[in-house]
């Protein structure tokens, strides 16, 4: 089925833009996360096994491989991803968008100028004294999607993504040889569908799935299948007349609706400036809600992950022969050494680390880094109040903490009844609360050590003795 047409127009889809544009930067890093690793260098053996993120291969490849395992997030050699998120139409006539991004393998060959005038491949060639690599590159690639809110309500809507292939020659030196760059034509849909989940609140569940619908063959190498593939696959979702909820920590009225959500390799979080629900990041790698680029960094190194001081020194110990051949590797590592090696000094110590609120003070509070800061808190005595009820040392409560966004042992206690111990107050303005499991034996121990279990307010139900006491029992019979 052929993409819905894309509206032209000023106000709300320049809106819609700027908003894409606003998280480009994690979007670009979730793309070229370990394209190429430091050192940066073809020879490296974390660089011959590449593009773990995000891949999308032909079905009967992947299917060949073995089954998948749901639920995994970020599995490398799948065939498809599904994201499913909840939105509210904040707007009659909402519109959907989505950006579809992914790299697309580019094989470099490099090849030697004959004596008679032919061009034969080799592995290495030295031209006008710069040594040329044969290596696979990747082109970055998106595709966009406009379609009205309520023509995904009536049903799945189909569209084509994908991208041609094609071939480049780059002469290298004095007639010494060139380079030959290649392509293999893409092939893949992404599905849109939506579905009323409250028509009171406007809310929706948007759902989209995308899959390689291109052939590599069920005996292909995995080299081979990843040239048909769509790599560090992720998407942009957003609109106009749209608001996203978090599906980490959404609204307490929307937790049933986020129960319903279900993603396959892939994990939405809200993107764009803490606060705003304009654009979701479906991305191959776990994020939390608005991940930012710290604006110290100058510049991609290919490893969000790592510390960009480290990286940036790193690469400047470099041997000059390691230096040459990571240039040889990839227009991606030399230009990284440009960078590097052009730093000024004010910006290298700039990486040397920042000291960030993690919320706002008043002009009169007292950073909490500075002695003092604590004055007047006493977790023994100090109170928070749930559901109405001011809960403080001593206090039974029924533990029940959240499906989405928690610690995973903190799921197994789920339903079980404590004693508060302490109220902490933690360094972001949140509250904590200490306590210790009733029918755990070695309560007494762990509150005389000082071994806490940790919950936030909304993960406990205040408690009477009386159905503390209840709990325990019924506790003791199973």
């Amino acid at each position: 089925m052929a993409q819905h047409p894309v509206r032209t127009g000023a106000g709300p889809m320049r809106s819609a833009e700027a908003a894409f544009a606003r998280v480009r930067a994690v979007a670009d890093a979730v793309l070229h996360e370990g394209y190429l690793l430091y050192p940066y260098r073809r020879s490296s053996a974390k660089n011959r096994v590449r593009w773990q993120f995000g891949v999308l291969a032909p079905r009967d490849w992947a299917e060949a491989q073995g089954p998948e395992m749901p639920g995994v997030s970020g599995s490398a050699d799948s065939w498809r991803q599904r994201t499913e998120c909840l939105v509210r139409a904040t707007a009659p006539c909402p519109l959907v968008r989505v950006r579809v991004r992914f790299l697309q393998v580019q094989r470099k060959r490099v090849e030697r100028r004959t004596d008679t005038g032919d061009y034969a491949p080799v592995d290495a060639l030295e031209a006008a004294g710069t040594v040329h690599l044969a290596f696979d590159e990747a082109v970055p690639r998106e595709c966009d999607i406009t379609v009205p809110l309520s023509e995904l309500l009536t049903g799945e809507r189909e569209f084509t993504l994908g991208a041609p292939g094609g071939t480049e020659t780059e002469e290298l030196g004095a007639g010494a040889g060139r380079a030959v760059r290649e392509r293999l034509p893409l092939r893949a849909t992404a599905r849109l569908q939506a579905e009323e989940l409250d028509g009171a609140r406007g809310l929706f569940l948007l759902r989209l799935r995308t899959e390689n619908t291109g052939a590599a063959g069920p005996l292909s190498t995995r080299t081979e299948a990843l040239r048909h593939a769509l790599i560090a696959t992720h998407s942009i979702l957003g609109g106009d007349g749209l608001c996203f909820l978090s599906l980490l920590d959404p609204p307490r009225w929307a937790r049933p609706y986020t129960a319903r959500c279900r993603n396959l390799h892939t994990f939405p979080v809200l993107a764009g400036e803490p606060g705003s629900c304009e654009v979701v990041l479906s991305s191959p790698i776990i994020l939390h809600d608005h991940p930012q680029v710290a604006p110290e960094s100058p510049g991609d190194l290919h490893d969000a992950a790592e510390i960009d001081e480290i990286l940036t020194l790193r690469t400047l110990l470099l041997t000059d022969a390691e230096k040459r051949e990571a240039r040889a590797t990839d227009r991606r590592a030399a230009d990284i050494l440009d960078r590097v090696e052009a730093m000024p000094p004010e910006i290298l110590a700039r990486l040397h680390g920042a000291i960030r609120s993690l919320a706002p003070a008043g002009a009169a509070a007292v950073p909490w880094w500075q002695e003092g800061a604590d004055d007047g808190l006493c977790p023994a005595t100090d109170s928070v109040l749930v559901d109405g009820v001011p809960l403080t040392a001593g206090s039974p409560v029924l533990l029940a903490p959240r499906r989405h966004g928690t610690d995973a042992q903190d799921m197994f206690l789920a339903g079980r009844t404590a004693r508060v111990a302490a109220v902490f107050h933690d360094v972001d303005g949140g509250v904590q609360l200490a306590v210790t499991v009733d029918d755990d034996p070695a309560a007494e121990l762990h509150g005389w050590y000082g071994r806490f279990h940790y919950f936030r307010p909304d993960e406990v139900r205040p408690l009477s003795h009386e159905e503390r006491c209840d709990g325990r029992r019924r506790t003791a019979r199973t």
